[in-house]
């Protein structure tokens, strides 16, 4: 996914020039055509991801889309004020990639995993977040980053995620994608993530359990309208993200969940990282087990919660 969304950047680049790269030391020979085609708009600075910020907005101010990458911790944790000033407070035209979103890096420890990118993103006014579930929804997304107003954060896996998405379902930054149709429960899902929701309402359905399967490449803007019709026709809301319960997909689900003012209860669960720094190394996949983030911890969540809707009340 990373390579797909780095070679559209160069892509675009070659199209548009308004467009300008700003790394921060990234790995030898990253975008090397780039750099050897267009030197002019190819920037690699150090580590220094604060100076890059305020380098983005200023040659945003003068009418450049700026892309800037790096690690998803250094971009959203230590720049956090000058993205919020230099960017959010201008709206301006940069979009910050962030490698490894989520448990990626689970060989770096603590550190390096982005488990709460969204919730922080998520706080600051005019920016939007957008996290594709594969390479292939990423090479559809990056064209439509060019002309979008204002800043953006775009999420990225770590590559060679199976694909699961299609082109069939017009993809649009700020519209969610119903995966498909279910009328006992529904999940709600962001990014990659998205595999093990579609594992999980197949597991269910040979169970005779039709979960509706909602995807969400967009976290902000929200598409609340769909989250919350998809809601209305089930008794069962279960969300599934790489990436904190506090503040992220699940928090902005519970939202639309809360002031919905349904006619039915509803039973709602959100299935993320706990309130605390995963201690454990290892690989992603090893992480996510740790931490529930499985179809068949969505399953079984599915069936509690479905359990105890279809009790009968006293």
């Amino acid at each position: 996914m990373r390579q797909v969304c780095l070679n559209m950047v160069y892509e675009l680049a070659k199209k548009d020039e308004r467009i300008v790269f700003i790394g921060s030391d990234l790995g030898v020979g990253t975008l090397k055509q780039f750099k050897l085609e267009m030197p002019g708009r190819f920037f690699m600075e150090g580590v220094s991801e604060a100076n890059l910020i305020g380098m983005a907005a200023g040659f945003a101010m003068e009418g450049k889309v700026v892309y800037v990458n790096t690690i998803a911790t250094f971009l959203t944790r230590r720049c956090f004020e000058q993205i919020a000033l230099d960017l959010c407070l201008h709206r301006v035209n940069v979009r910050l990639i962030g490698n490894g979103g989520g448990l990626v890096y689970a060989p770096l420890g603590p550190t390096h995993l982005a488990i709460e990118d969204i919730a922080i993103m998520r706080a600051l006014p005019n920016m939007a977040i957008v996290a594709p579930a594969d390479a292939e929804e990423m090479r559809r997304l990056m064209p439509l980053t060019v002309n979008y107003p204002g800043p953006l954060y775009i999420r990225l896996a770590k590559g060679s995620d199976p694909v699961v998405t299609t082109d069939q379902t017009p993809l649009e930054i700020g519209k969610a994608v119903l995966m498909q149709e279910g009328s006992d429960a529904l999940l709600v899902t962001t990014g990659v993530m998205l595999k093990a929701a579609l594992e999980a309402a197949s597991l269910l359905a040979t169970k005779g359990i039709e979960v509706a399967v909602l995807h969400m490449p967009t976290v902000k803007p929200l598409d609340a309208d769909t989250i919350a019709e998809q809601a209305d026709r089930v008794s069962v809301i279960v969300t599934m993200e790489e990436h904190s319960v506090i503040g992220g997909l699940g928090s902005a689900v519970a939202e639309v969940i809360a002031e919905g003012n349904f006619n039915a209860s509803k039973r709602f669960k959100r299935l993320g990282i706990r309130d605390l720094f995963p201690e454990k190394y290892g690989s992603q996949d090893s992480l996510m087990t740790h931490c529930g983030l499985t179809a068949h911890s969505a399953v079984s969540t599915i069936e509690q919660l479905l359990e105890v809707s279809d009790r009968p009340t006293v």
